[in-house]
């Protein structure tokens, strides 16, 4: 399983992102198996709030449309807790809540590679695509 964050999905949609030839070269590998895609609620969020904000809501709607098929892995109360535990004891600028939630769920589900363009995944020893 692949599981997607934020700085991939928003690459893939904004033409103008340094990631987006990156992203859209990965992303013709994986398309075809979106049952092997995943992501969080937190991470749908996230991608929404920045599509809606920098390109409208047409890219909104082309997102909804391509993550329909992919499983979404949702941030319970405990998950949430530890996700924020570890931003705390982390204590840094750049690390945020998603990418510790990220985290947890990644390792509580055995997911151990992420398509991303954030280094704080390499950090954490996950394997990064592209």
């Amino acid at each position: 399983m692949i599981f997607i964050d934020t700085s991939a999905y928003y690459a893939l949609f904004d033409l103008s992102d340094k990631n987006h030839e990156a992203a859209a070269q990965v992303w013709v590998t994986i398309r075809n198996h979106p049952d092997q895609l995943a992501c969080s609620n937190y991470i749908l969020l996230e991608t929404l709030a920045l599509l809606q904000n920098h390109l409208g809501m047409a890219a909104v709607q082309d997102f909804i449309r391509l993550t329909n098929n992919m499983s979404v892995f949702w941030i319970g109360i405990e998950q949430h807790n530890l996700a924020i535990s570890a931003l705390l004891t982390a204590g840094r600028r750049g690390l945020s809540l998603v990418d510790c939630a990220s985290f947890e769920i990644m390792r509580s589900r055995g997911i151990n590679t992420a398509f991303t363009f954030d280094l704080h995944f390499a950090e954490q020893g996950f394997t990064c695509i592209p």
